[in-house]
């Protein structure tokens, strides 16, 4: 059969979440795949740790002063198989999108391990792809747990082969050559809203904006695939929770560089001009088919390798607390939805405020960006 090579609209929710509400975030992210899909937008894309927050606590205050605020991330981050999660699953069925969102996962087995997550739902609402962040950054260490290479996959979408990395993943080289060698067209990365080091002013201080934008850009050239980048807002509600009246630290937010959203081609060049600021959806059409033409130059998962020099291994077993060797459970418990992968199963749906279907009492609609 010939090749096939879709052609769709992108929308990269450059938003904030309810800040450390999964409930409330997941009611807006409901309300904003509504508003995408009525746009036109076939892949709607949702920042790192959307659901409920990104802990940027980490990076102001020292770990004895941040118990209480681990306690509400802890208490608020989400299962697979949660009400949160199949809320967003029902709006991409709702809706006939694929959506691809980032949040901070918890377990069953502990009350105090969490992971930085990406899932990625189906037309359908089914769970295509389930990626834990494989090592978390700096600070992020002192919230999240390594994960594993279950999710590190592209996945065959009827808008092409998508795969996902959560921010600094997207410097790891590795990590990007394994999605390469798997004919990944369409890339997913998602950020924070802001990644302080320093104080703003010195000079060396990490700039989010540049780091992406060099990031992004090796991505898309190396791997010759399609780049949306996702990257999240710091609302006056979240500020109000990191800053707590310390006016020092609300300097610091205040100059930390913000992240950016844009979409990238496989040249590496920009489809619409990139967004930094306010809450907006980026739009950009796409073309799989430009992925073709630039591999004729450097093809590093092709004719532009030495594979009897350099050898890739990937170990994909998943990294459980415990295993059991014992009789098969009972029926009942063979079927539960425990891993979240069952196509079939949302879990109980949020109720939501004041209306039906959960994406029609939205916020007005959010300014356009793109195409």
């Amino acid at each position: 059969m010939p090749a096939e090579y879709p052609q769709f609209k992108a929308a990269a929710c450059h938003v904030a979440p309810v800040y450390l509400d999964s409930a409330g975030s997941a009611e807006k992210a409901v309300a904003l795949i509504g508003e995408a899909a009525r746009a036109g937008a076939d892949l709607i894309v949702f920042p790192e740790g959307y659901m409920p927050g990104f802990p940027l606590w980490v990076a102001l205050r020292a770990p004895i002063h941040n118990h209480d605020l681990f306690k509400r991330l802890a208490a608020q981050s989400v299962r697979l198989d949660g009400v949160e999660i199949g809320a967003v699953r029902a709006a991409a069925r709702r809706h006939g999108v694929v959506v691809s969102l980032g949040f901070s996962e918890s377990t069953e087995a502990s009350v105090g391990c969490l992971w930085n997550s990406n899932v990625l739902i189906g037309r359908d609402g089914a769970i295509l792809n389930h990626h834990r962040k494989l090592v978390p950054t700096f600070y992020e260490k002192l919230v999240w747990a390594n994960g594993d290479a279950r999710g590190l996959r592209v996945t065959q979408t009827e808008i092409g082969r998508v795969g996902m990395l959560i921010c600094g993943e997207n410097t790891n080289p590795l990590a990007r050559y394994a999605l390469m060698a798997q004919g990944e067209q369409v890339h997913i990365s998602t950020y924070p809203p802001a990644w302080p080091t320093r104080r703003p002013g010195e000079s060396a201080a990490y700039d989010l904006k540049r780091a992406i934008e060099i990031r992004a850009g090796a991505h898309a050239f190396e791997a010759k695939v399609f780049n949306i980048v996702c990257s999240a807002v710091l609302d006056e509600a979240a500020r109000s929770v990191l800053c707590d009246g310390d006016a020092a630290l609300a300097d610091i937010v205040e100059r930390t560089p913000a992240g950016v959203s844009m979409v990238l081609d496989p040249t590496g060049s920009h489809v619409v001009e990139p967004h930094q600021g306010a809450e907006t959806i980026v739009y950009a059409d796409i073309d799989v088919a430009a992925c073709v033409e630039p591999k004729q130059f450097h093809d590093v998962v092709g004719y532009y390798n030495r594979f009897d020099i350099f050898q890739v291994k990937v170990d994909r077993t998943p990294r459980e607390p415990i295993s059991f060797e014992a009789a098969a459970a009972p029926p009942a418990a063979q079927g539960a939805d425990r891993g979240g992968g069952d196509p079939g199963t949302f879990g109980p749906v949020l109720a939501w405020s004041g209306h039906e279907g959960g994406d029609q009492a939205a916020a007005p609609p959010l300014r356009r960006h793109g195409n």
